[in-house]
């Protein structure tokens, strides 16, 4: 690798380490737990681009802005840090290791399977010339499950449950990043969501890349490698179970393919003590010629059914809905007949995404691209239709009275916080209610957009 860097400094007991985390809750969540094995280890935490003698980037591979968004880090790191150590992890890190090494300031760049490895293979930089030191297995190789959270407003914690992913649909690289659906057992989810309780968390967050999928796949034996023996806990199994654990107050479910999204699921969550009414169903697209070239598993039919189911049994619920625009292939009739088909849906608001060309997926060498410009235009009709559905949403529910979860506001003495079924609300309140669910009855005036 190109040496980029001489580094004065011994970092046989490096004290400081800063953390930034770009893309999913997952990455958030596993972000999280590095930090605390740094912190076990003697470290202390520094803020962001603050003096820190290790600074650990964790990537997205969603879209084309990982180089640039990784290569902005790096710069601003070595500005005000010079001699840091930069360790580069993630699903960028994983997919083009050798690109991100050769980036002028990195040290380590290290895959999925050693993402957790991280202080060991940072020991073995000691005294060492900085060249961009890649540690990244195949994906195919990976044998291991880590357990992660997120921890540290006391409010809210993202709980991975599940990693890696048995689809291959035509845009992603996320199965080339991440490796096969595996997940924990149901045991350990639940002693794990126990922990978080106890330590004054009101609410998890169910994460993974394909949590519908939980318990298939490959499965984790007594020692915690990966097995491919099949395992009779699936999600349904999960939920149930966890709604049991007096310790936390709120569950949601962050996302959920519509085709697992059963029935069986919905009736479930509607008559749960824990779980809230919030959904989110990624669509993608309510076209069906383009649903079958993204290789989605379902068609719009099917997702208008598990919306009307979930509505029929929580009519008060929130379904949040992925989509992406400027695929190939999607002409302009295809993109209205989306767009007509989410009007027609009662949903609560959208995730737009620009389709981005990503490297080994089918979509790249697909024909009938569609211009930057069409996809940006494209991507701006569906935010505005989103900021419709989000104020029809929140309208539909002020007078109610709902139990809202308070935490910290951006305004002197002012708390915000969520609904059971997800509407953000502004209150006047001291800082003793942080943390509080309390009953509040939703005014106009104390809706927050944003």
């Amino acid at each position: 690798m190109q040496l980029v860097k001489q580094n004065t400094v011994s970092m046989g007991s490096p004290r400081t380490v800063a953390f930034h985390t770009l893309g999913c809750k997952l990455n958030f969540s596993e972000t999280s737990s590095l930090q605390r094995m740094f912190e076990d280890q003697g470290y202390e935490v520094a803020e962001a681009f603050d003096h820190a003698d290790v600074f650990v980037l964790n990537t997205c591979s969603v879209t084309d802005f990982a180089d640039r968004k990784c290569r902005k880090f790096v710069r601003r790191v070595l500005r005000k840090n010079p001699d840091a150590r930069v360790v580069v992890t993630g699903c960028y890190a994983q997919l083009k290791p050798a690109e991100i090494a050769e980036m002028e300031g990195v040290d380590l760049v290290l895959g999925a399977a050693e993402k957790f490895q991280m202080l060991d293979y940072i020991d073995q930089l000691d005294g060492a010339k900085s060249k961009g030191m890649i540690h990244a297995s195949e994906i195919s190789e990976i044998t291991t499950y880590n357990q992660a959270f997120s921890f540290g407003d006391r409010t809210r914690s993202f709980l991975k449950v599940q990693d890696g992913c048995d689809y291959n649909c035509s845009f992603c690289t996320i199965p080339q990043a991440r490796g096969k659906s595996r997940s924990n057992t149901i045991e350990q989810i639940v002693q794990h969501a126990r922990q978080i309780g106890q330590s004054g968390v009101r609410e998890i967050v169910l994460t993974g890349v394909n949590i519908g999928d939980f318990g298939k796949g490959m499965n984790l034996d007594s020692n915690g490698r990966v097995t491919h023996t099949p395992r009779r806990e699936e999600f349904i199994d999960l939920i149930r179970e966890l709604d049991q654990v007096d310790e936390i107050d709120r569950f949601r479910i962050s996302s959920i393919e519509p085709n697992l999204c059963t029935e069986e699921i919905i009736d479930f969550v509607a008559r749960s003590r824990r779980f809230m009414p919030h959904f989110h169903m990624p669509l993608q697209s309510g076209n069906n010629k383009q649903l079958a070239q993204m290789r989605r598993r379902y068609r719009r039919e099917l997702y208008a059914e598990r919306v009307d189911q979930i509505k029929a049994v929580m009519p008060h619920a929130c379904i949040g809905v992925d989509v992406i625009v400027g695929f190939p292939g999607e002409t302009d009739e295809d993109f209205l007949e989306t767009e007509r088909f989410i009007r027609s849906l009662d949903i609560s608001y959208l995730h737009v995404f620009t389709y981005s060309e990503r490297d080994n997926t089918p979509a790249a060498t697909m024909e009938g691209k569609i211009s930057m410009n069409k996809r940006r235009k494209r991507n701006e009709i569906l935010r505005l239709l989103s900021e419709d559905k989000k104020r029809q949403f929140y309208q539909e529910h002020c007078g109610e009275t709902r139990p809202v979860l308070l935490e910290p506001g951006k305004e002197p003495g002012r708390l915000a916080g969520w609904t059971d079924n997800y509407i953000r609300l502004g209150v006047d309140s001291d800082a003793g209610a942080v943390n509080w669910i309390r009953d509040i009855k939703i005014e106009a005036d104390a809706l927050l957009y944003d």
